[in-house]
């Protein structure tokens, strides 16, 4: 086995380890703002999508960063922001007699985990697309969202159960940790060297002219989002309203599909190109989708949730395989991160906007909200592949 590749491998499993951090409080922090602050569902879909917009305006500087100042360094940064959101989120609780500060400390670890995921995801993909070789892009791509979704579908289960029998606080003082032992498991694995810019080339690309070069990946992207985040920020109340047992492990089964199918298929990207697999993905989630939003019973609702999975898996490398391809060596960072920018809105802006629907229709309508999203996609990835692409 190739020394990059053991490299990539580590850090994967350093990813999939302070990844936890994340994934554990996601099916609780809605709950705990509805239940125990006592705030509307549109409230608690915007504390879990606060994180997610706080991505939005970090992800071109952290492109920026990674390019200039390599992607280990960019990953480590955004690894220590974990463990400190995580500090943050448990401390909020200390203000138990006071929900409003409660609930504003609360957003500001939000606000500070949506800082560190924007650093540590680009940093993590640029550094292992340079070790690697972008022909190899759709092979990083793939490892990289296992170890995200693979955390996902342990941490949901787990975080809701430490939730349970011991509170919102001593469930994110688990996750304060987590991080830090990825920080060190990473800490000893060799750097990319930064890519220098030309001032004839990569110097004179606005960031502007980078996301309009891409954005039709990125859509697509964005459309999967949407019914990821329906289903993390509202599968634990969707189950509670309808009386069902076990909703954390509607995140496992998402997370087993979406795994399973980047384990098994995360070459298809590098093999056939982008296009094609997007198209055959998207139609797998609108039927994920389709059977969380008319589910007559748990076990619908959990095959639901796997087919989601299974169909989000390689949308994220099969249009990232497509952004790498157009985009110059030196531009790579930040064309990354204006890439994830539309997931980044698809998460950060479905939450409280699905809230909203589900204070005024019932939680169902949460996931017609991703079927929708991702006809949308399907619909986008068809007319894409017809295109030229352009490049930057």
């Amino acid at each position: 086995m190739r020394k990059e590749t053991i490299h990539l491998l580590s850090n994967t499993a350093a990813l999939f380890i302070s990844y936890l951090a994340v994934a554990m409080p996601l099916p609780v922090v809605s709950v705990h703002v509805t239940n125990e602050l006592g705030f509307a569902n549109s409230l608690g879909g915007l504390a879990v999508g606060l994180a997610f917009l706080a991505t939005i305006f970090t992800r071109g500087p952290s492109g920026r960063l990674a390019d200039r100042q390599g992607g280990k360094r960019c990953m480590m940064i955004g690894l220590l922001l974990y463990a400190l959101a995580s500090g943050v989120c448990c401390a909020s609780v200390s203000f138990a007699l006071d929900s409003a500060w409660s609930f504003a400390l609360l957003l500001a670890g939000r606000l500070l985990l949506g800082v560190g995921e924007s650093l540590t995801m680009i940093g993590m993909l640029s550094w292992n697309i340079a070790l690697l070789g972008p022909q190899r892009s759709g092979l990083v791509f793939s490892l990289v969202g296992a170890s995200v979704y693979g955390a996902i579908g342990a941490g949901g289960p787990l975080g809701l159960w430490l939730f349970e029998h011991f509170g919102f606080a001593k469930m994110m003082l688990v996750c304060c940790p987590l991080p830090l032992v990825g920080w060190l498991v990473i800490r000893a694995a060799p750097d990319s060297p930064p890519v220098v810019v030309a001032a004839a080339h990569g110097s004179a690309v606005s960031f502007f002219r980078v996301l309009a070069a891409i954005w039709r990946q990125g859509a697509i992207v964005g459309s999967q989002g949407v019914g990821f985040a329906a289903l993390g920020a509202f599968i634990s109340l969707y189950f509670s309203s309808k009386g069902w047992p076990h909703a954390g492990f509607s995140l496992t089964f998402f997370g087993v599909g979406f795994v399973l199918m980047r384990l098994a298929c995360g070459h298809l990207p590098d093999k056939f190109g982008g296009g094609p697999v997007a198209i055959g993905s998207l139609g797998v989630a609108a039927i994920g989708q389709l059977l969380l939003w008319l589910a007559p019973m748990p076990e619908i609702a959990q095959l639901g949730a796997f087919c989601a999975g299974v169909g989000c898996s390689l949308v994220y490398p099969a249009m990232g395989v497509e952004v790498v391809r157009i985009t110059r060596p030196e531009l790579r960072g930040a064309a990354l991160g204006g890439f994830a920018i539309f997931q980044d809105v698809a998460y950060g802006l479905t939450a409280p906007l699905a809230g909203l629907f589900a204070d005024r229709f019932g939680y169902p309508v949460v996931f017609f909200l991703g079927l929708i999203a991702a006809l949308l996609g399907l619909l986008l990835a068809v007319t894409a592949t017809r295109r030229r692409r352009p490049s930057i």
